[in-house]
């Protein structure tokens, strides 16, 4: 007869309970996620019953097996929240948990100091420090053991004073074999997590957008044009390197259907000389695996490659999963799209915008044979040269494909670092980012006012910053805002210098330099939109006639390259001012995490109301910047140049016309 004794009872809780461990996705569903080179905080609440002391450890074992264990030091009185921060610099799986313990010592010590102090169990006190020592001193070798067993004699001597004896536990010879040989019971330990961590360019970058098709294309007298190639385009990369981009995004560069191929500014219908949308993928010349014949080969595609990387630049492309109504995957897999009731495939739509040159793709008809041809493009584009995909609406397709498709594509290159393109609800990019997307797109280009700003950053930089990177882009060929329509060039010079130091990820449309400002009608998209016509620019020409802001990008990114602590995303502290158009926040580094050995400090302060001058105090959170209260310190414009004195509060004007920010360095006073 099967018994029907009740298992026993089993707590979900260690002797010391350890919860809210951190950093971990919502759920712990995904791992969590860094970057080779960052700074990741590690945290979790440890706490006990009663008054006695308690102490924490991070163990975490890296990808080639070595442990390392870092102290955690209690973080805000009361919170029993306890954290480290971690320079990680191997890419990989690390494990982590966290160690938390009865510190024997410092329990002891903390009473004993009371309790001589006010003649109150003295001999007690003194007696129980001489068997911890003895205790320590059992467990240690060498000069330590010696330390040891030598305090424990002092310790016990009552021919000293009670004081003196006391004075034997903080002897700096002592507390260093403490330190050595700790005296620690109750041990107990957390759950293991998982924290993934990738190449440094999956969360740090300058990207720098472009058609290729323009550069270098021209205009005939019949109005017919001649499309800029892979090889023209390549002419482009020297000044894109000079301005400091290290990545060149392209838009899809597969053949353009010729069915419902839009026009000028989305127009129905296309004349003979409109080259159509690149998102309009596919036609009788090929589909994803192939390269527009306007452009080149596919050994000319690989040729521009090799040059870019020869400047320092990776490319990116696009992975569009749509096709255009003549892709060969409309005749060859019908199944792969949504047939409505007269026949008809569906095509894309946005209500109210309709996309009639693109049809969408159904992945429930026929999922894993759609799965897998994608997954067969994604590798040949990777055998091409290809490591970074800007990848169009994900959150139009499954969630669970994504997952999929990730997994397969890391196993076997985990450097490969996918961008989601997903202006979407929060929990489907959020949940595409805990899925793997290495990057997303975020709601900063429509996050214009100061409050708006500092919630943004601060959601970005601390609220989501376990799994998801922002990719601060500040326009894009389907995005021109209101606030760059009408604010002109402080606008585009004041966007740029947020998304460049607020995000270690930013990028830029072609165009954006030239403050090319004009929106179609009614639409937030540029006029004569690139989307559907070629737009060949003459940059050079823009620059000398001071009518470009590429000196001010330029400027930004020598910045970034020269300040560790703005490749960092979780660092971000935002500050207060007085006006309601003033936003401040820094970006520090301590010394420990600095190859100088010296700490790296940002404050930037932005005028973000394009149209006025503005003046303000500032107040500044000193022990946030590493520095303590009321300290008096340089700071350097990086942008002109000019020098401050400045403390915890500190009047600003910034004229928009003139310079709509202060990105200032701080001057650390030495031995801070």
């Amino acid at each position: 007869m099967a018994s029907t004794q009740t298992p026993p009872f089993v707590p979900r809780i260690g002797r010391i309970p350890i919860r809210g461990l951190s950093p971990q996705q919502p759920e712990n569903r995904w791992p969590s996620t860094a970057y080779v080179g960052e700074l990741v905080p590690f945290a979790a609440t440890v706490f006990r019953e009663g008054h006695d002391r308690l102490g924490a450890d991070l163990v975490l074992t890296l990808p080639d097996g070595t442990v390392a264990r870092h102290a955690l030091a209690q973080h805000g009185a009361g919170t029993d929240r306890w954290q480290t921060a971690v320079l990680l610099e191997q890419a990989g799986e690390h494990r982590w948990h966290i160690e938390a313990y009865a510190d024997d010592w410092g329990t002891w010590l903390h009473a004993a100091t009371v309790k001589i102090e006010a003649g109150v169990d003295v001999e007690l006190m003194l007696m129980e420090g001489a068997l911890l020592l003895e205790r320590a001193a059992a467990s240690a070798r060498g000069t330590a053991a010696t330390v040891l067993a030598d305090a424990r004699t002092a310790l016990g001597t009552t021919t000293l004073t009670p004081a003196a004896r006391l004075a034997v536990a903080t002897d700096a010879r002592v507390v260093a074999a403490l330190a050595a040989h700790p005296l620690r019971s109750l041990t107990t330990l957390s759950e293991q997590l998982v924290l993934r961590v990738e190449r440094t360019r999956a969360g740090v970058g300058s990207w720098y957008e472009f058609f290729p098709r323009s550069e270098g294309a021209k205009q005939k007298k019949d109005g017919s044009w001649v499309s800029g190639t892979f090889a023209t385009a390549a002419k482009r990369l020297p000044a894109v390197a000079a301005m400091g981009f290290d990545v060149v995004y392209l838009p899809p560069i597969h053949p353009i259907g010729r069915l419902n191929r839009k026009g000028p500014n989305n127009t129905l219908t296309a004349g003979p000389n409109d080259p159509g949308s690149p998102w309009a993928i596919g036609s009788s010349e090929g589909g994803h695996d192939a390269v527009h014949p306007d452009l080149g080969t596919v050994a000319d595609f690989e040729a521009f490659v090799a040059t870019a990387a020869k400047h320092g630049i990776e490319v990116a492309i696009d992975l569009a999963l749509q096709c255009a109504p003549d892709h060969p995957w409309v005749r060859e897999h019908p199944e792969w799209f949504t047939t409505l009731p007269d026949g008809t495939i569906r095509y894309a739509e946005n209500p109210p915008k309709k996309y009639q040159d693109i049809y969408p793709l159904n992945f429930d008809n026929d999922y894993e044979g759609l799965s897998r041809e994608i997954l067969r493009i994604v590798r040949l584009w990777i055998d091409r040269g290809v490591r970074i995909f800007r990848v169009d609406n994900p959150h139009t397709k499954p969630l669970h494909f994504w997952e999929w498709l990730l997994h397969e594509v890391n196993t076997e290159h985990p450097d490969v670092v996918f961008l989601a393109e997903a202006f979407t609800r929060p929990p489907m990019m959020q949940a595409l980012a805990g899925a793997g997307f290495q990057q997303s797109y975020t709601y900063f280009t429509w996050r214009n006012t100061k409050h708006e700003l500092e919630d943004y950053l601060t959601e970005l930089s601390h609220g989501t910053s376990a799994f998801l990177r922002p990719n601060l882009f500040v326009n894009t060929p389907d995005i021109l805002t209101e606030y760059l329509q009408f604010g002109g060039v402080p606008a585009y010079k004041v966007r740029a210098a947020i998304a460049a130091t607020a995000s270690p990820t930013w990028g830029v449309y072609s165009g954006y330099e030239l403050i090319e400002n004009v929106a179609r009608p009614g639409s937030e998209e540029n006029i004569d939109n690139e989307k559907y016509e070629y737009k060949p620019r003459d940059f050079a020409a823009a620059e000398k006639a001071g009518r470009s802001i590429a000196p001010y990008l330029t400027r930004l990114n020598r910045i970034r390259a020269e300040h560790p602590a703005l490749r960092q995303l979780r660092n971000l502290v935002v500050h207060h001012s007085d006006d309601d158009a003033i936003l401040v926040y820094s970006k520090t580094l301590p010394a420990s995490a600095v190859r100088a050995g010296r700490p790296d400090g940002i404050i930037v302060v932005a005028n973000v109301d394009p149209h006025a001058a503005r003046q303000t105090t500032v107040h500044l959170d000193l022990p946030a910047l590493g520095l303590p209260l009321d300290t008096r310190f340089g700071v350097t414009d990086l942008i002109t140049g000019e020098r401050y004195q400045w403390g915890p509060d500190n009047y600003v004007r910034l004229d928009a016309f003139v310079e709509p920010a202060h990105i200032l360095r701080i001057d650390y006073p030495k031995g801070v």
